[in-house]
């Protein structure tokens, strides 16, 4: 089916029913209508496996996550429902001005309607989907993008991870163990700090360079003589 058609994926052929009654094939249909709409990047870093651009036009999957798992002898693509969660879970937040958490929830549903829609077990997919969330998030962040919506870190109050994120945003490159290290000691998380604040000054850490340690002089050997230390005048 040609990708330019109105829904590319899902099966064109007549609904047994009315659209407006519940149904696999127009739920498909309707996931196919989204991802034409979005442009999806598999290229950073991205903790809890996905997340979307502030104005919701890009989805980031995590660059670690594998694109499919099996299930029943055959590949699951994983990218269309993820999308799916991340799209209506923008779309409540900005829209609906919903807490993260709300948002998730509902997007969690509409995500596992569409697996079930698919004939896949819900229990196969989740159990693939939270392996990979604790792999991915024990890992450096590295490549973070800039555009990054940071409402859900913030609201799930994760300060060191949105300090980390800062720092590989600002880096756009690999900050080594050292680098990283004094950026959190310049940062010095607190709680009773403003996140927004939190992440300012992580990013204007960031940009500055981490300069070495200066090399200590070498100390002459003693000549036997203990001098006094002699004291400032008054």
């Amino acid at each position: 089916m040609p990708s330019n058609a109105c829904h590319p994926l899902a099966p064109h052929k007549k609904l047994r029913r009315p659209d407006w009654y519940v149904s696999s094939l127009m739920l498909e249909r309707s996931l196919d209508a989204i991802l034409r709409r979005v442009r999806l990047d598999r290229h950073h870093d991205i903790p809890y496996l996905a997340g979307y651009s502030q104005d919701g036009k890009t989805i980031y999957i995590d660059r670690h996550l594998p694109k499919t798992f099996s299930f029943g002898g055959k590949e699951v693509a994983v990218d269309r429902y993820l999308i799916l969660h991340e799209i209506v879970e923008k779309s409540l937040i900005d829209e609906a001005a919903l807490h993260y958490l709300h948002a998730h929830q509902i997007a969690t549903r509409a995500e596992e309607a569409a697996v079930r829609a698919d004939g896949i077990l819900w229990s196969a997919y989740d159990r693939f989907m939270q392996r990979y969330v604790k792999t991915i998030g024990s890992e450096q962040l590295k490549r973070v993008p800039a555009d990054l919506d940071l409402k859900p870190y913030r609201d799930e109050h994760d300060r060191q991870l949105l300090v980390d994120m800062a720092v590989a945003e600002k880096n756009a490159g690999v900050p080594d163990h050292t680098s990283l290290a004094a950026i959190r000691g310049m940062v010095s998380v607190k709680k009773s700090r403003p996140l927004a604040t939190t992440v300012r000054l992580a990013r204007t850490a960031a940009a500055q360079p981490v300069r070495p340690k200066p090399r200590t002089a070498a100390v002459p050997k003693a000549s036997g003589r203990v001098g006094r230390r002699r004291r400032s005048a008054r």
